[in-house]
């Protein structure tokens, strides 16, 4: 009975660890890739490990926190377009919003396309603002900030 409490102990702390040292069901990349001479893409990805799932940006109002992105001001950079979304996306029926959710599991990479004034080296910076859930539970809605660089 001693070894099965001890056990059960264990892995409370355990878990409690992985949490503490940021052991998230998500990883988030962020990268350019120049399509032309003054236009790129700019890729942020993210990987959601199973059971969870992360919300497009085309979610209902009433759902959950879509996905947001936020580009800091560049003189230099011009935004082209929405961010696109290129995952399998999932439509279903969230009986506790009460509206048809939009989510991705896996993989899903957001893109934005930009335009640079000059051939000179520079950046775009931003936040994307997520969250996950699965079957029985969300976390709360995390900001990410990032940094690409152009070159």
């Amino acid at each position: 009975m001693t070894y099965i409490r001890g056990l059960q102990i264990f892995v409370f702390f355990f878990i409690g660890f992985l949490k503490a040292n940021g052991q998230d069901p998500y990883a988030w990349t962020f990268t350019a890739k120049k399509i032309s001479d003054q236009q790129y893409e700019i890729h942020c990805i993210v990987n959601v490990t199973d059971p969870w799932h992360t919300y497009s940006q085309f979610t209902p109002a009433g759902g959950p926190v879509p996905t947001r992105f936020s580009f800091k001001k560049n003189p230099l950079v011009t935004l082209v377009g929405k961010v696109a979304e290129d995952g399998k996306m999932v439509v279903e029926l969230e009986k506790v919003f009460g509206v048809d959710v939009k989510y991705y599991e896996g993989q899903v990479d957001f893109i934005q396309k930009i335009r640079c004034k000059n051939n000179i080296k520079t950046n775009l910076s931003g936040s994307v603002e997520f969250m996950v859930c699965n079957n029985h539970e969300c976390l709360p809605p995390v900001s990410i900030p990032f940094n690409v660089s152009l070159n």
